[in-house]
């Protein structure tokens, strides 16, 4: 490096130089560029390939290699002090002391290659491990097994060149996959994510086989994941990882798993940062977490858990985003490959390493094979007595030779002087008591044992499958998946957030925000939320929540606005321009660019809202119109009904209501919802219920409508349809509730040891209710929610007799209707082997008479509902030149169709 250094040095200036050439200074120009590109180069290489990013052939980093070679140099089958096994990795390699002993401690914590003892930290809490003099450590089975065979290993000179080192450790066994492995380095870094050890198998399997596999991430903290944008691994891909919460009662919340990359410590300090926001309400926190996480999360009274736990999963670290990226050493560079690639690569390398296993076993089982052939030939020929006359050792040699001759045509290889000499060292204790028959023995099954390895060698993939059962069968109990698989539904921050602010608006000077608290109260709302403002000439804006904005002066209505709505209607009369016609129209905001202000009118100016409502549920009401006395009108009041107007996009010009000068507008009669019953579907993929149709659809379903949901467990509840209601697993029935509809359930009594039959209707819509008895053996064997349900029993055989026929069980002629706490009547005595459900008897319930509906016209054309994106005409073109558009007559008698 020094003469490169003394070749760059020129005497001139530039940008690539240093120095200034004085010669009373003794400084020289020296240029640096060469310095840059090779000391760099050389820096970043030796991070990327000695320090950060693991080898593909063994899954190791340098230093967790050298941890590993030390522990089989230290190996007797005892703990060994932390600290020795340290120092002793030293001598490989001069990392600093506390960077072994922390990749030590993440190879320990993952419990597969290193059997701890002592306090190794907790990788749920957080908590660290003891100092490297307290614990202790030995190789496991597993890494005994799988890790090491000094045979195959190729080696290297440490640094110093006192001791040898492995290159590549010869892993029969995808263990960087397994245990996952992240480092940055010098311009570019890892993470591999850890996959479950059973399923890795299974893929290797299947590889070998020519079968194709896929195989997912699998954390040791458990918790639930959705890897439909994992890619393989590979760079751009992401999974998302949550805990597990579920709901202890009303008001307690509990996390039983944690996502990828947490522990309960940071989880907690998230929750408590979002409560202390304002974006969740928590009344207490309570951390029980030993050998398993329980965080028990307690709510104040009236706070709604479902919401709480999609708040939890948007505003706290309950779900993670993780980001992986594939990037490992082969061939001493980089590679950017997929895990699925990597478990190829790593199977047919142990595919490659047990063939150079059994290659040297079937060389040696043939060495000893030779030479126990030898030593027959050798004493049962009693060749050892043509030596007693020779005087010379090259005489010996000789002697030997000759007299094994005759002998060796069988043989698989030459005599070789080393056999022969092996020979002359036999002691004349083991030639006196030499069997010829146990010889012959242990050449026959030296020859079995040669036979078998060869099969293994002429079926190498079967053998190779056979050694990814074994590793299975002996090391795969207890190391069952831990994460749950499952997509996830997208939670809408601004509809989970809790409203920790209070929204007012100045409606004469036209400002909104939250700090004008002695203005108007208008709504509960968040610091993310959006709101929206009509003011009297006809504007409407979309403005984000603030201390305070100024919207324009005249506000008529202000609320907080919801993206994607189709179901509030807007109502609205106005005049267009100073002295123009009025004119009626209704629409829907679904989606607007924020802070741009929209002409609700027709963009004359002088226009004028008369009459506006906000209605959450397409509610059309009736309206009367007073017109002011002027030239020949006849009648100066005649009635509105919204009904009759269409919905429209919202810059639709409207219908002309009459083209004399209204004087006042005033509201006559409450409408009832014009838009039809909203159709609702449930997503079992997700576990909730969506409006987009997708998954099953439940119904439709009006304002006053309800859920009915069973749960396994025997608990009746309904529920008011929410997008954003979670469900539980044990969930057995979810349906559309019709009230006039009883419910049928068979259910084992745990005290009388009987199966009894109930019929009852929900009695209490808002409460929870449990329809079996509360002894622990109690359990429901099926319910029914049809008219009229039937059942098959089936009994058991008694012993002597013939088996009795199954009964057919009608429940409405079984029981009648009782109320739902009832114990109900006992099915039978004898004992009962199954219950099975059977084709319903047919029941037409009356036809409610339902009065005409007006469906909602979907003119929505938005180029996108984004925050940020350019705006567009909800219904396309104005239609102010709709011939077909409804008119009031010129003397204001009323509409005409």
């Amino acid at each position: 490096m020094s003469d490169e250094l003394n070749n760059n040095e020129e005497e001139q200036t530039g940008p690539d130089y240093l120095g200034v050439n004085d010669d009373t200074s003794g400084e020289s120009i020296k240029k640096v560029t060469g310095m840059y590109r090779d000391w760099f180069l050389d820096y970043a290489s030796y991070v990327i390939l000695e320090r950060a990013v693991p080898a593909i052939e063994d899954g190791f980093k340098p230093v967790q290699r050298r941890i590993m070679q030390s522990m089989k140099d230290l190996d007797d089958g005892r703990y060994n002090k932390v600290a020795n096994i340290v120092g002793h990795t030293m001598q490989y390699h001069p990392h600093g002391d506390a960077s072994i002993a922390d990749a030590m401690v993440q190879i320990g914590q993952k419990d597969l290659l290193i059997d701890t003892q002592g306090n190794w930290g907790n990788i749920l809490t957080g908590d660290g491990a003891a100092a490297s003099r307290y614990i202790e450590a030995r190789l496991s089975k597993f890494a005994l097994d799988v890790v090491y065979n000094p045979k195959i290993t190729k080696w290297q000179a440490s640094y110093d060149g006192r001791r040898k080192e492995p290159i590549n450790l010869p892993v029969k066994f995808p263990l960087l996959l397994n245990q996952g492995g992240e480092g940055i380095a010098v311009g570019l870094s890892t993470k591999i994510l850890p996959h479950n050890f059973i399923e890795l198998i299974d893929a290797s399997i299947k590889h070998l086989q020519g079968k194709k596999f896929t195989i997912y991430p699998d954390f040791p903290t458990g918790g639930i994941m959705d890897v439909a944008n994992y890619n393989d691994g590979l760079r751009g891909g992401k999974i998302r990882s949550r805990a597990r919460i579920n709901q202890l009662d009303k008001t307690t919340l509990i996390i039983t798993e944690i996502p990828f990359g947490t522990n309960t410590s940071s989880l907690i300090d998230t929750i408590l940062k979002a409560n202390d926001k304002g974006k969740i309400k928590i009344k207490k926190i309570e951390d029980n977490t030993a050998a398993e996480v329980e965080i028990q999360i307690h709510l104040p009274s009236g706070i709604s858990p479902d919401k709480t736990i999609d708040a939890l999963y948007a505003f706290t670290a309950c779900e993670t985003s993780i980001s992986p990226l594939g990037c490992v050493i082969e061939d001493n560079r980089p590679l950017f490959v997929g895990v699925s690639e990597m478990l190829r690569v790593s199977t047919d390398r142990t595919v490659e390493l047990l063939k150079s296993e059994l290659q040297i076993q079937l060389d040696e089982l043939e060495e000893q094979w030779h030479f126990a052939s030898l030593e027959r030939i050798f004493i049962e020929n009693r060749i050892y007595r043509d030596i007693e006359e020779e005087e010379t050792w090259e005489g010996v040699i000789a002697a030997i030779d000759k007299g094994l001759q005759p002998h060796i045509q069988h043989l698989k290889r030459a005599v070789t002087e080393e056999d022969i000499v092996r020979l002359t060292e036999i002691r004349i204790k083991r030639i006196s008591k030499f069997d010829i028959d146990k010889a012959q023995q242990k050449i026959d099954a030296l020859e079995d044992s040669i036979a078998q390895i060869k099969h293994h060698l002429a079926n190498l993939i079967e053998y190779a499958i056979d050694y990814f059962k074994r590793l299975k069968k002996d090391y795969g109990t207890g190391k069952e998946r831990k994460t749950e698989i499952r997509t996830f539904d997208d939670i809408e921050a601004t509809k989970v957030v809790i409203r920790n602010t209070k929204l007012y608006v100045n409606r004469e000077e036209g400002f909104v925000g939250t700090s004008l608290k002695r203005d108007e109260y208008v709504a509960d709302c968040s610091d993310i939320d959006d709101i929206i403002v009509f003011t009297e000439d006809g504007k409407m804006m979309v403005t984000k929540v603030d201390q305070k904005t100024f919207v324009g002066k005249g506000i008529i209505h202000v609320a907080v606005f919801k993206k994607k709505d189709k179901r509030t209607i807007y109502n609205m009369v106005y005049r267009d321009g100073a002295r123009g016609a009025n004119y009626v129209k209704r629409f829907a905001v679904t989606g607007t660019t924020r802070d741009k202000e929209y002409d609700m009118t027709n963009e004359t100016k002088g226009s004028k809202v008369l009459y506006f409502t906000a209605n959450p549920n397409g509610e059309a009401e009736v309206v009367s119109v007073f017109l002011r006395q002027t030239g020949s009108i006849k009648k100066l009041k005649f009635d509105l009904d919204f009904a009759d107007q269409l919905v429209k996009g919202r810059n639709s010009k409207g219908n002309i209501v009459t083209k004399y000068s209204i004087k006042k507008i005033e509201l006559k009669e409450k409408g009832l919802s014009t838009l039809k019953p909203r159709k609702i579907w449930f997503d079992d993929s997700v576990q909730r219920l969506n409006v987009d149709e997708r998954g099953e659809l439940l119904g439709e379903f009006r304002k006053e409508d309800r859920l009915l949901i069973v749960k396994q467990s025997g608990i009746v509840k309904t529920v008011v349809p929410d997008i954003q209601l979670r469900f539980d697993d044990d969930m057995i029935i979810l349906e559309k509730w019709d009230p006039k509809k009883p419910l049928s359930a068979i259910y084992w009594e745990g005290e009388k040891e009987l199966f009894y039959v109930k019929r009852f209707f929900i009695e209490h819509p808002d409460r929870e209710e449990i329809i079996i008895t509360e002894h622990p053996n109690s359990y429901l064997e099926k319910i029914f929610t049809d008219y009229r349900p039937m059942a098959e029993i089936v009994f058991a055989k008694k012993r002597g007799q013939e088996r009795e026929e199954n009964m057919e069980l009608n429940l409405e002629e079984f029981i009648a209707v009782k109320g739902i706490t009832a114990m109900g009547n006992q099915l039978t005595k004898d004992k009962v082997l199954e219950i099975n459900t059977l084709e319903s008897l047919p029941y037409e319930p009356p036809t409610p008479i339902e009065p005409e509906e007006i469906d909602v016209i979907d003119e929505e054309d938005m180029a996108s509902n984004d925050e940020d994106s350019e705006d567009t005409n909800d219904s396309g073109e104005n239609d102010s030149n709709d011939e077909n558009d409804s008119k009031i007559d010129e003397g204001g008698q009323g509409l005409l169709f």
